[in-house]
Parts: structure tokens; C-alpha cells; sequence
């Protein structure tokens, strides 16, 4: 599989894709817990069929010491018993914040109300923007089909500022 486009070959693509690094580098620095991101982002990759995010954030929350156990149940978190009510709570306003377009109410407040109980207001900000800019870098790697398997964790690092 080829990518249709290399967005950081294009100078107006790697503007862009600076940006929203460190967008994702404000996220990473709040005070949710890094393990929730990597869940999160690999849940909504996974959702997304964002071969090069589900690639990138399971490398990634490998190298962070996250358990493969783990790592792999995130497809079927409801059926597990290896992540917390917190984690259980973020990654169901994933999926629903994910899905949008599958459900008239969007996020419902059932699932709102759970993460409230989870999460302070810092950490409900990272968790929503979270949701939204993986989201994003979901769609801008599938449109332009940024293949998985390549990623090194670290890769992206000089990025910042």
C-alpha cells in the first residue's frame, strides 16, 4: 500500500501537521493520565481504521510500559476486566464522541455523567481535545492512506515548537 500523498513533503502540509503536533503535545503534557491517552487513541484509531494511528499509538503505549494484555483488550474493553472505571469511562466518551454520526444525541449524558465522576475539569478538557485531534489525525492519514507498520516511537519528537 502507497500513500496517495506525503503531507510533510508539502510545505503548507508540514505547517500544518506542526500545528497539530503540538497541539497533541499540550494534551500530553495535561494532567490525564498518559496510559488513558494511549487507550483512547488507539480506541479511536482502531474505530477510525487508521492503520498508521493503530500502528503508531500501540507502539507508543508499548514503549510508555503499557501491558499487551491491555494493549489488545482495547477492541473489546467492554468485555474486559483489566481497565479501570476511569478508563472504562473515557474510552466509552471515545467511542461516542467517535461515532458521532451513528447516534441522534451525539455523546449522551449517561456517558458525560461517568466521565464527570472520573475526571477534573483539566482533565475532561484534555480528554475532549484528545478525542477530537486523534479524530482528526485519523482522517487526514486515512484520506491520503498513510499506511501502518513504519512508525518508531520518538519518530515525530523534533516537531515540537
Amino acid at each position: 500500500m502507497e500513500p496517495r500523498f506525503d503531507l510533510m513533503s508539502n510545505e503548507l502540509g508540514a505547517k500544518i501537521a506542526k500545528r497539530v503536533y503540538n497541539v497533541a503535545l499540550a494534551i500530553q503534557q495535561s494532567p490525564l493520565p498518559q496510559s488513558t491517552q494511549d487507550l483512547v487513541m488507539l480506541r479511536a484509531s482502531q474505530i477510525n481504521g487508521c492503520g498508521f494511528c493503530v500502528d503508531y499509538h500501540t507502539k507508543d503505549a508499548a514503549a510508555a510500559g503499557e501491558s499487551a494484555v491491555r494493549v489488545n483488550l482495547v477492541a473489546a474493553w467492554r468485555e474486559a476486566t483489566v481497565f479501570t472505571d476511569a478508563e472504562r469511562a473515557a474510552l466509552a466518551l471515545t467511542e461516542e464522541g467517535t461515532r458521532l454520526a451513528d447516534s441522534h444525541q451525539g455523546v449522551s449524558d449517561e456517558t458525560w455523567a461517568r466521565a464527570r465522576e472520573h475526571y477534573d475539569d483539566d482533565q475532561i478538557v484534555a480528554l475532549v481535545a484528545l478525542i477530537a485531534m486523534i479524530n482528526a489525525n485519523n482522517r487526514l492519514n486515512v484520506i491520503v492512506r498513510n499506511p501502518g507498520g513504519s512508525y518508531e516511537p520518538g519518530m515525530f519528537a523534533g516537531m515540537a515548537n
